[in-house]
């Protein structure tokens, strides 16, 4: 149930929020109409896009006239859209009609960007240009539509209509699901055939149950481990598959491992805010785990924004004269949000205010819920072309059935959160950056501190990550105050962290015992070895898990029973 009464804001209070909110969109538009395109630069696009369209006709005209398998019935080398993938199949090469609207498509495409270059304005707004061109184009692919598709026409005609009868059962399946299908979902179940390393859930709230795995080893280190994963997802993403199972790789290596598995806000948490994220999250895990275990401290990881609640428990903790963790792990985790990335470009004052006023604390209904379908979306279209358009095209113009990935199925496993945790998280980190100012802020009745967080830091971050951008994660180390080691892994958010060492895939970097202010100069002097960062990451571990003791042979204790089996029944919630 709600955790506390509503209150209505005041009329005062909902004229001043609407004034702002007025204020703030009169200035995003002022922006917008003060940009720019320099007159020499689009003299100088024009002539050179009538210079290429000329030699393209020119090509394709000679195509057209040249006789059957002839050289000049075949495109110039270098001249083929063969180079872009969605073009690679035979049939748009075979078709000169399909090839010239393929490279006539790539050539507008260039031209529309190299446009979106050379617009002058403030660089917010310019790379809002960018961001949204680049989504024009990636949906005006001729490949995108039926009839401009030669590969869909040609399986069409092949299947007797039946890819197409096919495609058009796919897009009513998705659209019941509301969203489209990257996986083929009915393969996995969750606790059959994904999250399956053992274990039993010893405790649970409204916000999360926290799950104890079974030893692997007949000995484990004296202090325990926890993992906080992000509440934006699911926490299986680090219990796939056996073989890549970052949970059960921490079991082997002879630790004692519990594991929050975060509740899917519904209605009944709809004003659920970050301080009780805090207090009723990763501070009360902890708490339980001491209690069950025994220990005073334990090592910690937190995920994504797993890390950001992670460090700001311990913050609160270290305010209120404690300090639990004898470890800290963060994964391509923000501290300091000074540089985002492109997730920058979909945040200003407008915006926030427009989430504060319907899903906030001060919204009519007091609070709401910030649907998971919306976070996938958003997270999809940073790469439309290999999360959505290359499905679209599949599912349902060749009305193909996506192949099982277990990490895509994870992906669409989307969740929801309570507004006004949202909206207190996206002011004061990514649009503010207050959390990592000394004092500014008050978590659960204490004056945030992020420097009083001085237990040794293991910090990662991925090189390709477009959702943490690495350089954004090295800032971390200014934030921290004890001792920390910063590696980087090659992939992107999640492939770069699920990286098993068996696999022997991929690559990171280690850099010296100084840590200097700049990512650059950090990587410029770091060491690439091969394969996982895991193998890194458990030796550093080690030496703080304590001496080893005997394994216990049940979870839990006297206070803290087994509930159920992992991965536990908030996992199976769908938003």
């Amino acid at each position: 149930m709600s955790s506390k009464p509503f209150a209505m804001p005041s009329v005062a209070d909902a004229e001043e929020t609407a004034r702002a909110f007025g204020s703030n969109v009169g200035e995003a538009l002022k922006a917008v109409s003060g940009l720019n395109l320099p007159l020499p630069a689009l003299t100088e696009l024009q002539a050179e896009y009538l210079k290429q369209a000329t030699n393209l006709w020119n090509l394709s005209l000679q195509r057209l006239q040249a006789p059957p398998g002839g050289d000049a019935a075949k495109p110039a080398k270098g001249k083929s859209a063969l180079s872009d993938r969605r073009f690679a199949s035979q049939d748009w090469e075979a078709n000169p009609s399909a090839a010239f609207l393929a490279q006539l498509y790539l050539l507008n495409a260039r031209t529309l960007l190299k446009l979106a270059e050379n617009v002058e304005g403030d660089e917010k707004t310019r790379q809002r240009v960018r961001f949204a061109v680049q989504q024009w184009i990636d949906a005006a692919s001729p490949s995108n539509y039926l009839a401009l598709n030669p590969e869909a026409q040609r399986k069409a005609m092949e299947t007797k209509g039946e890819s197409i009868a096919q495609g058009l059962r796919h897009l009513w399946q998705d659209v019941q699901r509301g969203h489209v299908s990257q996986t083929d979902m009915s393969m996995f179940e969750v606790g059959r055939n994904v999250a399956t390393t053992e274990g039993s859930v010893v405790f649970e709230n409204e916000l999360f149950q926290l799950i104890e795995y079974k030893p692997l080893t007949p000995e484990v280190h004296e202090r325990p481990m926890l993992f906080v994963p992000p509440c934006i997802n699911k926490f299986y993403i680090l219990d796939l598959q056996p073989e890549n199972s970052l949970i059960r790789y921490t079991v082997e290596q002879g630790h004692r491992l519990f594991v929050m598995s975060w509740r899917n806000a519904d209605d009944s948490m709809a004003d659920f805010t970050w301080d009780k994220y805090i207090e009723d999250g990763p501070i009360k895990a902890i708490e339980v785990v001491q209690e069950i275990t025994g220990a005073k401290t334990l090592n910690t990881l937190g995920f994504c924004i797993g890390g950001t609640l992670l460090t700001t428990a311990l913050a609160v903790l270290a305010a209120r004269g404690q300090k639990p963790a004898e470890s800290m792990t963060l994964l391509t985790t923000f501290l300091d949000f000074e540089d985002t990335g492109v997730l920058d470009l979909f945040i200003d004052e407008a915006m926030v205010q427009m989430r504060e006023m319907t899903i906030g604390p001060a919204s009519p209904s007091g609070g709401g819920l910030l649907k998971g379908s919306e976070l996938a979306s958003t997270f999809s279209f940073l790469r439309p072309n290999d999360l959505v358009w290359n499905y679209v095209v599949g599912n349902y113009l060749k009305g193909e059935t996506p192949p099982p990935f277990d990490l895509l199925y994870w992906n669409s496993d989307s969740t929801n959160l309570p507004g006004p945790m949202f909206v207190w998280y996206l002011r004061n980190t990514y649009h503010e950056n207050k959390l990592m100012e000394p004092g500014v802020l008050t978590v659960c009745g204490e004056k945030l501190d992020l420097r009083k967080v001085d237990t040794p830091a293991y910090i990662y971050a991925s090189r390709e990550d477009h959702i943490v951008p690495w350089d954004g994660a090295y800032r971390n180390l200014q934030v921290l105050s004890g001792k920390k080691r910063f590696v980087l892994g090659a992939s992107g958010h999640i492939a770069g962290v699920i990286n098993p060492p068996a696999k022997n895939k991929r690559s990171h970097w280690i850099g010296g015992a100084a840590n200097p202010a700049e990512a650059k100069a950090w990587f410029d002097k770091a060491k690439e070895h091969p394969g996982s960062w895991w193998t890194d990451w458990a030796a550093w571990l080690a030496g703080h898990g304590g001496k080893k003791v005997a394994a216990p042979k049940s979870p839990g204790n006297r206070r803290y029973k087994a509930i159920e089996p992992a991965p536990g029944r908030y996992v199976k919630q769908k938003a």
